[in-house]
């Protein structure tokens, strides 16, 4: 049976229709709004504390210690460390001052020393850290025909990626040792593969030992840690140092220690606005790895975070604000868990300086001067004790 419709129902129908798309039309954003008004304190505890910390490449020891880093701090409210892998030592430091998010880095402080002297990029100078941490040792690995550095000169040397922390340490060592040599910059594990096939004569690569990348390397392989002469010039700029059968059991007899150098390693900050959150968020991460250090040197850590003193100053560069007044505040504490050596072993040192200034009659020397000739009689005190 069909039911014929008049023009007047058919009219209030499509009245009702018309009436009923309003009302989903605007009940939609209100349902949209109820539900970002929901996520939005998921969102903001999912972020609340969150800093970013960038490290240098898989392959060395600084992701395991932004790892560590986390572990103590997160606590899953307030606090969050974000692990950041880098692209070399170059663009990390560039992130840093410009990278939206990149909070803190682990930067080596020859590289960003030798930033600061060429001014090669503006603003470095400005950053901060918030301490040092430990050393990294150079690692010259190469093929059983090369005995000695000066083997190397007109040879194939791989320092990593151009832009990486090796690239640069190992330009200016082997400049100091006047050998000329042939750079090529594959990725260390790309590298170490062209090494075992006699593609490169050698590797270079700063990393803290035990390196990762060295794992399941034996004698076998044909492949050795070379030396590193430690002449004037070169202890001049580096801490002398050893790889030891310790360190790579099969790689180093336990008579024969291999003579290298370090480079430190430190926790430098971005410039951040003072009493931003990102300055609020550092500022709570700083009290937390500061107060919870201790636990750190407990074993499940890193064995490098045995290095890392407190209040160890980098010359000639200021720490983060926060950081030095956080030191301050605790200083007996920080004193008993540092031993607290190299503030009172500079203070004395300063002091002699002037003294023996005084006495001579010479020309007094600036602060920066003072600091460049600390660091030199550290790496002169750390030979005298290897």
């Amino acid at each position: 049976m069909v039911i014929a419709m008049t023009d007047s129902r058919l009219r209030r129908l499509a009245a009702v229709a018309v009436a009923l798309a309003c009302f989903l039309a605007a009940a939609a954003p209100r349902a949209a709004d109820a539900q970002a008004s929901a996520a939005a304190p998921t969102q903001a505890a999912n972020n609340k504390g969150v800093v970013e910390l960038e490290t240098s490449s898989a392959t060395g020891i600084s992701v395991s210690i932004a790892e560590d880093l986390a572990n103590i701090i997160d606590d899953g409210a307030t606090r969050r460390v974000l692990p950041v892998i880098g692209k070399g030592a170059l663009q990390n430091i560039t992130d840093l001052r410009v990278l939206r998010g990149i909070d803190m880095a682990i930067l080596q402080q020859d590289v960003i020393d030798n930033i600061r002297q060429q001014k090669s990029m503006p603003g470095v100078e400005n950053l901060t850290y918030i301490t040092k941490l430990y050393n990294e040792e150079f690692h010259l690995l190469a093929r059983p025909e090369i005995k000695t550095v000066a083997d190397l000169a007109n040879q194939k040397v791989n320092a990593d990626i151009r832009g990486a922390g090796t690239a640069v340490t190992a330009g200016r060592l082997f400049d100091l040792l006047k050998v000329s040599v042939t750079i090529t910059n594959f990725d260390q594990q790309t590298a170490l593969e062209k090494l075992k096939k006699g593609e490169i004569a050698a590797l270079a690569y700063v990393s803290g030992k035990p390196a990762p990348l060295f794992r399941g390397l034996k004698a076998d392989d044909g492949l050795h840690f070379v030396s590193i002469p430690l002449d004037p010039k070169v202890t001049a700029a580096y801490v002398p140092t050893r790889l030891t059968n310790t360190d790579y059991p099969d790689l180093v007899t336990a008579d024969k220690p291999v003579d290298t150098v370090a480079v430190g390693a430190a926790l430098f900050v971005a410039n951040l606005v003072p009493d931003s959150e990102r300055y609020r968020n550092v500022v709570n991460f700083i009290d937390a790895f500061f107060t919870q250090f201790q636990s750190l040197l407990e074993p499940g850590h890193h064995p490098k975070w045995a290095e890392v003193n407190l209040t160890a100053e980098i010359p000639g560069w200021r720490r983060f604000a926060p950081a030095d007044q956080w030191l301050k505040r605790n200083a007996p504490a920080v004193a008993s868990q540092s031993g607290g050596a190299p503030r009172d072993l500079k203070t004395v040192f300063q002091r002699f300086l002037e003294e023996r200034l005084q006495v001579s009659g010479a020309q007094g020397m600036t602060q920066e001067q003072k600091d460049a000739l600390f660091g030199q009689f550290q790496q002169w005190l750390t030979s005298q004790t290897r």
